[in-house]
C-alpha cells in the first residue's frame, strides 16, 4: 500500500497525540497541519520538522490533497470537516463525537459508505486493552446487564476553560457519554430503547441553557440497563469519580481505580489499577464456590500510545478493507442514546427510542 498523505485539523491536546502516532507509523505521512490558532499549530510542526501549516481548512485540502484526514477540533465543527473530507475522495479519521446530531451522524456514515471510504470515529476506549478485556468479561456474566459507569471531573484554570468552551455546543453527558454508553453497546450487542435523565446547572460562568453536571438511565431490547454520570468544574467531588461496574446472573466485573491523581489528569481518564471478577456461584452450603479473580493491568499504554493504537487500528481498516459496519453502528447508537438523555433533562421526560 502506497504511504497515505495525511491532513491532521486541529492542534489541540488529541490533535497532538494523533500526530505524533501518523509521525511514528510509516503507514502515514503528514502533509499539513490545521489550526485556527497560530501557536498551537508552529508548536507542533517544530516538534515534527517542521510540516507545512494551515489556518484555513478548505485551502489545506485543497493544496494537500490528502488520502486522509484527521479531524481534531471541537465538537460542531466535526459534520462539516467530515463531509468535505469524504467528499473529497478522502479516509477520516474523527473525535468523538462524529457529529451533533443522530441525522447529521447517519448521514456521514452514508456517505462514507457511498464513497467506499473507511471512517473511524476516536472512542479510545475500544482500543484500550484493559478496556477491551473488561468488555469480554462482562459478556460471560450472562444477561440482562447492569452497567454502572461516572467519570466527574475537577477542573480548574486551562482545564475549566476548556470546558466551559465544550459547554457552548454540548454537556458532559454527551460530550464524555458517547465514550461509555459505546461500551455498554458493546457489551450486550443490543439496540437501546429509552433513555431518561437529570441535570444541574452548578455554576454562573456555565451558560443558562446548558447544564455542567448530569446522570442518564439507559434501557436496552434484552433487558440490560446502564447508568452513567459526568461532571465539569471546580466544584466536582474528588471522592467518587471513577466507578466502572458491570452486574449480570454469573457475577460482575469491575475496574478497580488506580492511584493517579486529580479527576482532570487526562491520564487519569482511560488508566486502571486492576480488574476483579466476582463469581456468584454458591456451593451445597451456601457459600460461594469460587474466589475473587484480580488480573493486574498495570503495564497498560499511556494516553500517547493509546492514540498510536487508534491510527493502527485506521491503518488496518484502510489496507485490509475491514468492514467498518458494526463500528459506525454503535458510533451512531451511543449518540443516540447521549442526545436522548439531553432531550430528557430540558424536557424531564423519558424519551423512547423505538
Amino acid at each position: 500500500m502506497d504511504i497515505l498523505k495525511t491532513l491532521v485539523v486541529g492542534c489541540g491536546n488529541m490533535g497532538t497525540s494523533h500526530a505524533r502516532a501518523y509521525h511514528k507509523l510509516e503507514g502515514f505521512e503528514i502533509v499539513g497541519l490545521v489550526s485556527r490558532g497560530a501557536k498551537s499549530r508552529e508548536r507542533l510542526s517544530q516538534e515534527l520538522n517542521g510540516i507545512p501549516t494551515f489556518s484555513d481548512y478548505d485551502q489545506a485540502l485543497e493544496q494537500t490533497k490528502p488520502d486522509v484526514v484527521s479531524i481534531n477540533t471541537y465538537p460542531d465543527t466535526h459534520f462539516n470537516y467530515v463531509k468535505k473530507a469524504l467528499q473529497g475522495d478522502a479516509h477520516v479519521f474523527v473525535e468523538k463525537p462524529l457529529a451533533l446530531t443522530v441525522k447529521e451522524a447517519q448521514s456521514l456514515v452514508e456517505l462514507a459508505q457511498k464513497q467506499k471510504k473507511k471512517m473511524v470515529v476516536g472512542y479510545i476506549l475500544r482500543v484500550h486493552p484493559t478496556w477491551t478485556q473488561f468488555v469480554q468479561m462482562a459478556q460471560t456474566l450472562g444477561k440482562p446487564l447492569v452497567m454502572r459507569m461516572n467519570l466527574n471531573q475537577q477542573s480548574a484554570g486551562e482545564q475549566w476553560y476548556t470546558h466551559k468552551q465544550l459547554m457552548q455546543s454540548m454537556s458532559p453527558i454527551v460530550d464524555c457519554g458517547v465514550h461509555y454508553v459505546d461500551i455498554m453497546c458493546s457489551m450486550t450487542r443490543s439496540n437501546p430503547i429509552s433513555v431518561s435523565a437529570i441535570g444541574a446547572r452548578l455554576s454562573d460562568e456555565v451558560d443558562t441553557q446548558m447544564y455542567n453536571y448530569g446522570q442518564l438511565q439507559v434501557r436496552f431490547e434484552d433487558g440490560s440497563v446502564g447508568w452513567y454520570e459526568a461532571g465539569w468544574g471546580p466544584m466536582m467531588s474528588e471522592n467518587a469519580f471513577f466507578i466502572k461496574d458491570v452486574i449480570g446472573p454469573k457475577g460482575c466485573v469491575s475496574i478497580s481505580d488506580a492511584d493517579k491523581g486529580a479527576s482532570e489528569d487526562i491520564e487519569g481518564h482511560t488508566k486502571t489499577g486492576s480488574l476483579k471478577l466476582h463469581h456468584s456461584t454458591l456451593d451445597e452450603d451456601g457459600h460461594f464456590a469460587k474466589k475473587d479473580e484480580i488480573v493486574n493491568t498495570a503495564n497498560e499504554p499511556d494516553h500517547d500510545q493509546l492514540c498510536l493504537l487508534e491510527q493502527e487500528y485506521l491503518l488496518d481498516a484502510i489496507a485490509n478493507n475491514r468492514d467498518l459496519t458494526n463500528h459506525l453502528n454503535d458510533a451512531v447508537n451511543s449518540l443516540k442514546i447521549v442526545l436522548a438523555a439531553d432531550e430528557s433533562v430540558k424536557t424531564g421526560k423519558t424519551v423512547l427510542l423505538r
